[in-house]
């Protein structure tokens, strides 16, 4: 059973579901985010529920600021079992000729920047302890060709990032793998249904199976590599996707998806 775990980017969404599986898991769980409103409330949640949680506020960004904030957690609960980056921005679909670099620049200084530091800051004392398991999160992005300039070879980079991590820490008893979601209804992606810029009818339909990923259905599949019976299991990006990148080949192929005939 794990002791502690670190979730960045825990107040809401994917984070806030796997930082409720540890805690449920009897992990202690520091919540690091920017959102201390939304922790908080997290966090008096899950202590609601018999599980046991802090928080930090805290900018991905701010390198200087993880490696504080990795010392303070260290200080309190000793090294972490388990680090959970899923810190991250979305991006309106875009083309790269056409694409806004302020923008641009801010998705990869969270997405990929803010997982190398926060894997700098945690992976240190994992790696000085011995143990550990870190968990990266990249998207189907990390995997196929989508409109999304700026988030998309994000992903890929951290597909990238999480193989040689697993190589770095490997001998140091650390496992470091990754999960690559689908659309996952989170905050932020309802959001972007209710705006009008996801279209719920053709989330179903990229996959093979008809259904909505859940944030719940991805901290399930953390929980698994971060669990003993995934000792094996390092250096992998495991799609969470409901199949959506073997229909993205089915789609291109002139017999189409089963369904569509």
């Amino acid at each position: 059973m794990p002791k502690s775990a670190v979730v960045t980017g825990g107040a809401s969404g994917l984070g806030e579901a796997c930082a409720r599986r540890f805690a449920r898991d009897g992990a202690f769980v520091w919540i690091l985010d920017a959102d201390a409103a939304r922790a908080e409330a997290v966090v008096r949640s899950i202590e609601a529920d018999g599980g046991r949680a802090g928080f930090i506020e805290t900018d991905v960004t701010d390198e200087a600021g993880l490696t504080e904030r990795a010392a303070r957690v260290s200080a309190e609960s000793g090294a972490p079992d388990i680090l959970l980056t899923s810190a991250g921005i979305l991006e309106t679909v875009s083309t790269v000729l056409d694409a806004d670099m302020e923008t641009h620049d801010r998705v990869w200084a969270v997405n990929y920047r803010g997982t190398v530091s926060t894997v700098r800051a945690f992976g240190r004392l994992m790696r000085d302890a011995g143990r550990g398991s870190i968990v990266t999160v990249g998207s189907v992005n990390s995997f196929a060709a989508l409109p999304l300039p700026a988030y998309g070879p994000s992903k890929t980079a951290i597909l990238r990032l999480t193989e040689i991590l697993a190589v770095e820490l490997g001998r140091h008893g650390v496992r470091v793998n990754g999960v690559a979601p689908t659309y996952v209804v989170t905050p932020a992606m309802q959001a972007r249904i209710d705006a009008g810029e996801r279209d719920q009818a053709v989330m179903r339909a990229a996959g093979a199976l008809d259904m909505l990923v859940r944030p719940e259905n991805v901290a399930d599949v953390v929980a698994f590599l971060c669990s003993d019976a995934a000792a094996a299991v390092t250096g992998h990006m495991m799609p969470v996707d409901a199949a959506f990148l073997p229909v993205a080949t089915y789609t291109g192929f002139a017999g189409g998806v089963p369904w569509g005939r």
